[in-house]
């Protein structure tokens, strides 16, 4: 059995119009300047993740807009 994590970065869904306001105005700060990865960046990973041959493991993808901040 494999297993694979996936750690997105900020990415453009409605993920933050559910958080608190003041969590909203964090992340705004926070994010100001950066432009977030669409869904579909994710998608492309997991599907490369998914579609991989069974003789590759890859056990962790770490994927961010390019000007966040680890």
């Amino acid at each position: 059995m494999r297993f694979s994590v996936i750690g997105p970065g900020a990415v453009d869904t409605e993920l933050f119009g559910h958080q608190q306001p003041h969590v909203q105005e964090s992340d705004e700060r926070f994010f100001a300047g950066i432009e977030k990865l669409h869904p579909e960046d994710i998608a492309d990973a997991v599907a490369y993740v998914t579609t991989s041959p069974r003789r590759r493991a890859i056990n962790e993808i770490v994927i961010r807009p390019t000007d966040q901040a680890a």
